[in-house]
C-alpha cells in the first residue's frame, strides 16, 4: 500500500470567509471591496454576469455564469428532451454548445443509430457544431478544436470536464438540466468552490508519467482533502510537465474529488498552441464545422489562431499575491514512481513491486485520460517486436481520429496491432462499460483509464486496476502486472505535505430562517433508512448500463436503483423514509439519473455526511432535498454498525426544513441535530419542480 511522508500543519486563516446561501440567479446583494483573487476566482469573474458594481468574486459566491462553451455527448438526446419539454423555441447562442458522440460508438443497433442520427439532425437544424461517432472523445475534441482554451470557462455535461484545466482553462461539470438551461438562456448557476493550491516540486524521473502523479495524489490524500474544491497546480515542477501529462492529471482530479483542476498558462502552453495552429491548418478539411476558405485566402481557425493565442498569453490569468487558498498541498515529483490504483478503488495504490505477479485477463489503453499520442507511443515502445501474452486481451482506442492518424503515421499504431492488440474506435467504450471487451466474473483487468469502480468496466465480480500506459502494455505482454523497466525492491515513499486552515472567519453569514414559501413543506418526518457506505458512487446508485437508454421511465428506475450497491434496496425502501448516506455520497460520474432514480423510489429527503458536488447539483436541479449532518451519520455508524448495506434502523426523525433542525428519537433516547437549513432559493426550485420548471418560468417572463 502506498504510504507517504506527509507533513500536516494547521494554520489560522488570513482572509477566509464562511459560505453563504443566496439566490441561484443572483448571489450576493451587496458590493464588496476588492481582494486578491486566485486563478479560479479570476476566471469565474470573467464569466459571471449581472454582478453588483465593484463586486469581486470569491470562493463561496453563488454566481450566474455564461460559459464560453458547453459540451454534451451521447446524453445530448436526453438534453434535447429536456430542452423541448421546457418550451424553449431556440438556442440562446448556437455557437455556445458542442455535440460530440463518443460513449456508445460501438453500438450499431438500429435504435442507437437512429438516436445518433436524430442528434446530428438537431445540430444541423440549430446550426450547432457537431462531431460524429469516430471523431473522438468529446473532451479531447474540445481541446483539439479550441472550445476549451486558456483562460476560459468551459463546462460539459460530463464529470471529466476537469481535463480542460490542463491547458489553463477552468473546466467544470454541469448536469443535463443545466445543459438545457444553458441552451435556452445561455447561462446557469455555479457556486465558486474553495480553492486548493497543489505545489509540485522538482521533476519526474524518466519513465514516470502524469498518470503516476495523479494516482499518487489520489491515494496519498485519500481522506477527502480536496473534495468539492477547485485545484490550482503551481510550483517549479509544473514547467517540467508537458501538456499531455497536464491533461491526464487535470482529468483525474475528478476522481480525486475536485470540481476543477487548473494548470498555469506558461511557455509550455504557448509551445503547444503554436504547434496546434500548424496541425489545424492540415486537418481543417476534415472538419465540417469549419467553412471552406476561398482560394488564395489565408485560413484562420475560428478559435485557435495567432491572434487568439497571443491574446490569451498577453492576458495571462495569474493568481494575485496574497490570494487565499483553503489548503496548500505539496508533492515532490522526484519521489513519485509507477504506482497502481486498486483493485476497484482510486483511493488505494500499491507499487508495481507489491503487485508483481498478479495475473491479468484483460488490459486497456482507452479513455480521455490516457489515449493521446504520447500514451500510445509509450505503449508501442514497450510491445514493439513482442506479442500479447496468451489468454490476455489488450484493447486499444485512440482519444480521437486525429490522434490515431498521428500514431499511424509514426508506425506506433501498427506496432500495437502487430503485437496483437485489439483496435476499438475512438471513443469511451469499455471505460464506461459499453461495447466489446468488458470484464467478466472473476476476471482481472489493468487499465489506463480513469475509473476502476466496482462493476464499471463489466462484472461487479471482477477486479480492475489503474496504471500508466507503459505499465498496462508491459502487463499485457507478460500476462501479469509488471513494470516495463527493472525496479529496485525498495520503492521510495512520495514526499508530500499538507497545510490546512484551523477555522474560518465569519463574514456575510446568512442565518437560516424558519420561513417557507407557499407550497413548500415546513417539515418532513419518517424512519431513517441507513446506507452507510462512504464514497458511494453514481454507478452504485444507478448502473452505467442503463444510463444511455433514454426510454427508461420512473417505474424501471425504481426497480434498479442502488442495484450495484445493494440489490435488495428497491424492495426495502419506502416513500415515507428519510434516506441517510455516508460521506461523499454520489461521487463519480455526472449522470443525472442517480438523483432521479432515488426520487422514483419515493425518496424526498436525503441526509448524508457530505455529498459529491455534482450529485448535489443534480439533486437540487431535480427537486431532491439534501442536507448534511456528519454527526448523525457517525452516531448511526456507532450505534448500528456497517453489517447491513441497507439498514431499516427504527429511528424516527422530524426535520424542520427551513431552520435545519433534525429531531431524532429511538427508543427512549432523543437528540437534536443542527444542519444547514433550506433557504428560499432551494424552496423556489423545489416548488417549481426543479431547475427545468424554473427555466420555464423564466422563458414565460
Amino acid at each position: 500500500m502506498l504510504r507517504s511522508r506527509t507533513h500536516t500543519v494547521l494554520r489560522a486563516p488570513s482572509c477566509a470567509r464562511s459560505w453563504t446561501r443566496s439566490s441561484y440567479t443572483r448571489m450576493l446583494a451587496t458590493t464588496t471591496a476588492y481582494h486578491p483573487q486566485n486563478m479560479v476566482e479570476k476566471i469565474a469573474q470573467r464569466y459571471a454576469v449581472d454582478l453588483p458594481p465593484n463586486h469581486t468574486v470569491r470562493s463561496g459566491d453563488f454566481v450566474t455564469i455564461r460559459p464560453e462553451h458547453i459540451l454534451t455527448h451521447d446524453n445530448t438526446g436526453a438534453v434535447m428532451s429536456k430542452f423541448k419539454s421546457i418550451g424553449a423555441a431556440q438556442f440562446k447562442d448556437p455557437r455556445q454548445p458542442v455535440f460530440a458522440l463518443d460513449h456508445d460508438v460501438q453500438n450499431k443497433t438500429e435504435k442507437n443509430l437512429n438516436k445518433y442520427a436524430s442528434i446530428e439532425a438537431f445540430a444541423a437544424e440549430n446550426k450547432v457544431d457537431f462531431y460524429p461517432a469516430g471523431r473522438g472523445i468529446g473532451h479531447q475534441v474540445m481541446v483539439e478544436e479550441g472550445y476549451a482554451f486558456p483562460g476560459t470557462l468551459t463546462v460539459a455535461s460530463d464529470s471529466h470536464s476537469n481535463m480542460y484545466g490542463g491547458i489553463g482553462a477552468l473546466g467544470t461539470p454541469i448536469v443535463r438540466t443545466d445543459a438545457a438551461a444553458i441552451w435556452a438562456t445561455g447561462q446557469t448557476w455555479w457556486q465558486v468552490p474553495p480553492v486548493v493550491k497543489v505545489e509540485l516540486k522538482n521533476k519526474l524521473a524518466p519513465g514516470v508519467t502524469g498518470k503516476d502523479v495523479i494516482i499518487t495524489l489520489c491515494s496519498v490524500f485519500n481522506k477527502d482533502e480536496v473534495l468539492n474544491t477547485a485545484i490550482e497546480f503551481t510550483g517549479e515542477g509544473v514547467k517540467h510537465l508537458g501538456i499531455e501529462d497536464r491533461l491526464a492529471i487535470a482529468n483525474m482530479t475528478t476522481e480525486w474529488g475536485a470540481l476543477a483542476g487548473v494548470f498555469p498558462i506558461d511557455r509550455v502552453t504557448r509551445d503547444y498552441y503554436q504547434k496546434r495552429i500548424q496541425v489545424l491548418d492540415r486537418t481543417r478539411f476534415t472538419n465540417k464545422n469549419i467553412a471552406p476558405v476561398p482560394a488564395g485566402q489565408e485560413f484562420v481557425h475560428p478559435r485557435i489562431n495567432k491572434k487568439t493565442v497571443e491574446k490569451a498569453l498577453q492576458n495571462e490569468v495569474v493568481a494575485d499575491k496574497g490570494a487565499f487558498y483553503s489548503k496548500h498541498l505539496t508533492l515532490d515529483l522526484a519521489t513519485v514512481s509507477p504506482f497502481i490504483s486498486g483493485p476497484n478503488s482510486v483511493k488505494v495504490a500499491q507499487s508495481v513491486q507489491d503487485l508483481k505477479g498478479v495475473k491479468i485477463n484483460k488490459a486497456y489503453l482507452v479513455s480521455c485520460v490516457n489515449s493521446r499520442a504520447s500514451d500510445l507511443r509509450q505503449a508501442a515502445a514497450v510491445v514493439k517486436g513482442k506479442k500479447i501474452a496468451e489468454g490476455v486481451e489488450f484493447y486499444v482506442a485512440a482519444a480521437s481520429s486525429e490522434v490515431q492518424a498521428e500514431v499511424e503515421q509514426t508506425g506506433d499504431w501498427q506496432a500495437l496491432m502487430d503485437a496483437g492488440a485489439i483496435a476499438l474506435p475512438a471513443g469511451c467504450g469499455p471505460c464506461v462499460g459499453l461495447g466489446t471487451g468488458l470484464l467478466k466474473d472473476g476476471e482481472i483487468g489493468i487499465s489506463a483509464t480513469n475509473r476502476n469502480f466496482k462493476g464499471r468496466m463489466g462484472s461487479p465480480n471482477a477486479l480492475a486496476y489503474l496504471a500508466s500506459p507503459a505499465v498496462v502494455a508491459a502487463s499485457a505482454i507478460t500476462g501479469k502486472i509488471v513494470s516495463p523497466t527493472s525496479m529496485d525492491d525498495a520503492v521510495p515513499a512520495p514526499a508530500t505535505s499538507l497545510v490546512v486552515l484551523s477555522g474560518q472567519k465569519s463574514e456575510d453569514v446568512s442565518e437560516a430562517s424558519d420561513e417557507t414559501i407557499a407550497n413548500f413543506p415546513a417539515q418532513m418526518s419518517g424512519e431513517l433508512l441507513f446506507c452507510h457506505a462512504d464514497n458511494l458512487n453514481t454507478d452504485g446508485i444507478y448502473p452505467g448500463k442503463y444510463t444511455y437508454q433514454d426510454d427508461i421511465g420512473p417505474e424501471t428506475m425504481r426497480k434498479v436503483v442502488m442495484e450495484n450497491y445493494d440489490t435488495a434496496f428497491a424492495s426495502i425502501v419506502k416513500p415515507s423514509d428519510i434516506l441517510i448516506g455516508g460521506f461523499n455520497f454520489g461521487t463519480g460520474s455526472s449522470r443525472e439519473q442517480a438523483a432521479t432514480a432515488l426520487l422514483s423510489a419515493g425518496v424526498k429527503l436525503l441526509i448524508a455526511g457530505s455529498f459529491s458536488e455534482t450529485f448535489k447539483r443534480n439533486s437540487i436541479n431535480n427537486g431532491l432535498l439534501l442536507m448534511e449532518s456528519p454527526e448523525l451519520v457517525r452516531d448511526l455508524v456507532q450505534a448500528r454498525g456497517r453489517e447491513k448495506l441497507t439498514d431499516r434502523t427504527g429511528w424516527q426523525a422530524t426535520v424542520s426544513l427551513a431552520s435545519g433542525k433534525v429531531q431524532v428519537s429511538h427508543g427512549a433516547e432523543q437528540k437534536v441535530y443542527r444542519v444547514g437549513g433550506l433557504g428560499k432559493s432551494i424552496q423556489e426550485l423545489w416548488v417549481a419542480g426543479g431547475l427545468e420548471g424554473w427555466v420555464k418560468e423564466q422563458i414565460r417572463q
